[in-house]
């Protein structure tokens, strides 16, 4: 398996935890110090926050059923010690509310290849704003 589709491999399993939600197995995706830089305040989640199930637990727990996130384009680049890899992302399903959630953003993530596989070391969700002064957030864009 070449370096890349074993990255790819990483960041689909880290998809089907947040799917199935997963806490445990989202985090054992992370190395020990990620640092996020995700959709949700605050500006950075530091790596105690993030590897602490019980932030994403809250989370999954305002969903009814899967949360689905597909990339689109996704490109990886790697060598034999750090990888990065960006796409654009699509996560659909429905909140406990009822809202019907289908939102496309931008990802990134940075790995690095540890002794028992590669791990997510650095993720960076967003969402273009407006430009037109009004500071919001454009969630309605598709690729």
């Amino acid at each position: 398996m070449s370096q890349e589709d074993a990255v790819r491999e990483v960041l689909e399993r880290c998809a089907r935890a947040i799917s199935d939600k997963d806490a445990a197995a989202v985090i054992a995706c992370y190395t020990e110090d990620v640092v996020a830089y995700d959709l949700a305040p605050p500006l950075v989640i530091p790596s105690e926050r993030e590897t602490d199930p019980t932030h994403l637990e809250k989370w999954f727990a305002t969903w009814d059923g899967q949360i689905v996130s597909l990339a689109k384009d996704m490109h990886v680049r790697a060598d034999n010690i750090i990888a990065y890899a960006f796409a654009l992302r699509q996560m659909t399903g429905r909140k406990i509310d009822g809202e019907n959630v289908n939102l496309w953003f931008r990802g990134t993530a940075t790995l690095v290849k540890e002794s028992s596989g590669w791990k997510i070391s650095h993720v960076h969700n967003s969402v273009p704003f407006a430009m037109d002064g009004s500071g919001k957030a454009e969630l309605g864009l598709k690729p």
